[in-house]
């Protein structure tokens, strides 16, 4: 995150000792570390929620898509075309059935 090199990090500690003095330098040094450790907890609990956002709103626009490309299909409607059947080819009549050809032929 920061580029500090040990030069820099001697100027800040320098700084400090004059400016809290021998006696509370130690004391700032671990109140600070706690701030800076609850801050890089925030941080990561924080950056973990946005990834879990992230993650489900991915989920859904998922979920969207599928139930639009599901929507495009009528399931109560036959397939116009099956690859399995063979065409029927109607070149001559079906014959009538018994009952029908006697009732003509009977009622003459």
């Amino acid at each position: 995150m920061f580029d500090v090199g040990f030069w820099e990090m001697m100027l800040v500690g320098i700084v400090a000792l004059l400016a809290f003095g021998p006696e509370r330098l130690p004391r700032v040094a671990r109140e600070t570390a706690l701030w800076v450790r609850k801050a890089r907890s925030m941080v990561a609990s924080v950056k973990q929620d946005i990834d879990h956002e992230l993650q489900l709103y991915e989920l859904q626009e998922a979920l969207r898509r599928e139930k639009k490309a599901l929507s495009s299909f009528d399931l109560e409607e036959p397939p116009k075309r099956s690859l399995n059947t063979v065409p029927e080819h109607r070149e001559h009549k079906d014959p009538e059935p018994d009952g029908q050809a006697n009732n003509q032929a009977g009622g003459r």
